[in-house]
Formats: structure tokens, sequence, C-alpha cells
């Protein structure tokens, strides 16, 4: 029988959780707090779903130091529901914005505000967004798809500079962004900080997106959440899949600015939205309806959210005053051991992306020059050492090692262990 501790688990995800998180979820699954039910048998509108909800958004708020004028909110769509929530949601206001502004020019003559809208959304409605890698790609097909292809702007696509792969981020005057001028720019802004199949993260905050009047949606953070420090306070949206970082699969958190939600922004009404050709999202995608209703407008996966609550405050517990950052410390420590061997052995080991735009969570190379027959014989080896979980993507193939939170130092010194013994055999 192999037990838990015999193998370290390096999969994208579904990724690796805390053992002792998971030992406290065997006991609460059968019974909760001596309620002779489990957690999943709960209400989800129960005072006990309350209270998992305040727990572990105050867990987030403190790792993050997330400002009093944000929401977090918990969904069910995934980092991918939340491509088309964010087009949504960030459409609909910059439309109410411009038929508020044009109603204040022109009156009650609605015939006139109507002629005046389809105009300028024809010819202002603008998506940016920054194209580095499989993820954020996906994030501006799913814009297109839902908007039409006219309003997005591709401001830099990686593959360019690069040969036709990711891999790379252009140099930030090379990308084209929609002008920004007084009372007018695009709708929202998009990137994707860390890109889990190419292995590509940004070093640190992009410098012609600080200060941005547009609404900047930090995409899919999903395989770097509560990995660094982030300032909070240079996004309108950061949301992330669960499964990676901080829980199980199930849930998408969001934190958003408050500033986007009623009172303080209004969304066009879903009538004037199909009259301008426009989609209407649905309502579990609804951002104002989910924050009005404590994410519990619909049966919200509550043992999923107390999963990530224990995984947070954990990390509260082992980090204290360092917050976030204790974390940051242990993952960068752990990306180094692995890359600083990749490098010693470069005759063998390949790794993908730029040293300029590594990734400290999703660590992609190739081994022997992408050899399938040696890749295939290095993963075998690997698994024999209990090592798993290190097969690249199946868009991109080669080896992929995920350095989550749950990977521990021990881990990543025995991946390192192995690659120095298959380099020198």
């Amino acid at each position: 029988m192999v037990n838990r501790s015999d193998v370290h688990y390096f999969g994208a995800g579904p990724a690796p959780l805390p053992t002792p998180v998971l030992e406290q979820a065997a006991q609460v699954l059968l019974n909760y707090k001596d309620k002779g039910i489990g957690l999943c048998e709960i209400s989800h509108r129960s005072p006990e779903a309350n209270e998992i909800l305040t727990d572990a958004k105050q867990s987030l708020t403190t790792l993050l130091d997330i400002p009093d004028d944000y929401e977090i909110l918990f969904l069910q769509s995934g980092g991918s529901g939340e491509f088309s929530a964010t087009v949504y949601n960030l459409v609909s206001i910059w439309v109410e914005k411009k038929r508020a502004k044009i109603a204040q020019e022109v009156g009650d003559d609605q015939a006139e505000v109507l002629k005046r809208l389809r105009k300028v959304v024809d010819e202002e409605l603008k998506l940016d967004y920054l194209v580095t890698g499989s993820w954020s790609l996906k994030a501006s097909q799913e814009a297109a798809r839902l908007v039409g292809s006219k309003y997005v702007n591709v401001a830099v696509d990686a593959r360019k500079a690069n040969g036709g792969k990711f891999g790379v981020i252009p140099p930030e005057d090379q990308w084209r962004l929609t002008p920004r001028t007084s009372g007018s720019g695009p709708a929202l802004a998009y990137f994707c900080d860390n890109e889990t199949v190419d292995g590509v993260e940004f070093p640190s905050f992009p410098h012609s997106l600080d200060g941005d009047d547009a609404p900047l949606v930090c995409g899919d953070m999903s395989s770097n959440f509560i990995s660094r420090k982030v300032d909070v306070r240079k996004y309108a949206i950061i949301f992330g899949g669960a499964q990676k970082n901080i829980g199980n699969t199930g849930i998408a958190i969001v934190i958003i600015r408050k500033s986007l939600l009623p009172p303080h922004s209004t969304p066009a009404s879903p009538d004037l939205l199909r009259e301008l050709g426009l989609p209407v999202g649905p309502i579990v995608l609804d951002y104002p309806t989910i924050a009005k209703n404590n994410s519990l407008y619909n049966t919200l996966p509550i043992f999923d959210v107390w999963v990530a609550g224990q995984v947070m405050a954990g990390l509260v517990h082992a980090y204290g005053t360092k917050r976030i950052g204790g974390q940051e410390e242990i993952s960068n420590e752990k990306a180094q051991l692995i890359y600083d061997v990749l490098d010693k052995y470069s005759q063998i080991y390949r790794v993908v992306p730029d040293k300029s735009v590594r990734s400290r969570m999703n660590i992609c190379f190739r081994v022997h020059g992408g050899d399938a027959d040696k890749e295939k014989a290095f993963l075998v080896g690997a698994e024999k050492k209990g090592l798993l979980g290190l097969k690249g993507h199946r868009s991109v193939g080669g080896i992929r090692a995920s350095n989550y939170n749950a990977v521990s130092v021990e881990g990543a010194k025995k991946l390192v262990a192995y690659l120095e013994e298959y380099a020198q055999s």
C-alpha cells in the first residue's frame, strides 16, 4: 500500500492540499460541529454556512491585505466562467455610463439617446487583452465570442515575438493598448498573471496598466493565488479557481472593487443591451446579484468554501505578521532550487519560457530536446521515486512541475535529487 507520505504530487490541478486540512475534512464530512450531520448536508443558508463564508473572507482579507472598499465573492463558475462574467458585467457598466452621459446632453429624447449610443458602441467599445499564454488566449476568444471580435483588442500576442509559441512577454512599449483619453477608454483591460500551461508569469505589475482608468482585470490568477504579495488596490477585479493553491475543485473566488457594484455603478438594463445587440449575462454570473446575496443567490458548495477557508487560515496562522509574504519566500525558495538544477544540466533540460518570465508556480521544461521516448522514460523514473503529476499539459507536452503551496520544500528537494540523478545517468 502506498501512503500519502510516500509521494509528492506536482500536478497542475486539481492540486495537492495540506494533509491536516484533508484529515479534518474527513471528520467534518461525517459530523460537523457535533451536529450529527456532515458539512455537505447542512443548508447553505444556515448560520454555520454564513460563519464559514465570513471566516474564509477574513482569512483572504488578512493574507492579501484587501482594503475595505473591495468585496469577496464565491461562485461556482471556475476561472473559465469568469472569462464570461467579467465581460458581461464590465461591458454592461461601460454601456450604462455612456448612456447616462448622452442622456444628460439630449434630455428625454429616448430615440436620440439610443441612436447616439449605437454610434458610440460601434465606434468606441473595446476590450483590451494581453495574450501571453493559453489561458489569456481563451479569455480573449471568449470575449470575442460574446461581443464580437471587432470589439476585442488583442494589445499583445506573445506568440508573434517567439516564433509562434508562448514563452515571452514582449516589452511594454510594443503593446497596442486602446488609447485612454478623457472620458473614454476600453470597457476593461485584461491580463493573466500566471499562465499554468506555458509556465509564464509576470515578474511584476505591468507599468503600462498602473493607474489605468480602464477597469483592470487580473484574470485567472488560479495558479498563483496566495503565493506572493499582490497590491489589490491596482485592480478592479481579481479572480481565480480554488483548485490549485487554495482548495478543491468547485468554486471560483472574485475580489472586486465595490465601486463596480450598486449603488456606485449601475449596469445597463437587459432590454438596452438587447437593443444594442450585446449579450445579457446569466444571473448566476451577475456580480451585483451575487454580492447582494452574500454569494448565496444559488446553492453554494459550502464544503468547498470551508476547505479554502481552512487552507487560508492555516497560512494566516503559519506566517503571522508576514502574511502572504511568508508563503512568497517559500515559493521562491522551491522554484529557485528546481530552476538551478535545470540550468545546471542545460544539455539535458531546456526550460521552455524565457528566463525573464519563468513562472514560480508552473515549471515547464523539456528533456533531451523534447524526445518523446526519453521524456516518457523520465516520467516513469519519476513515478518510481514517488514524484507524480509531472506530465506537461496535453496541448504542449513536455514536463511540468507545478510548485503550488502544498508542495513542501522536502518535495521540491526530492525532485531536485531526481533531476540530478537522471542528468548524471
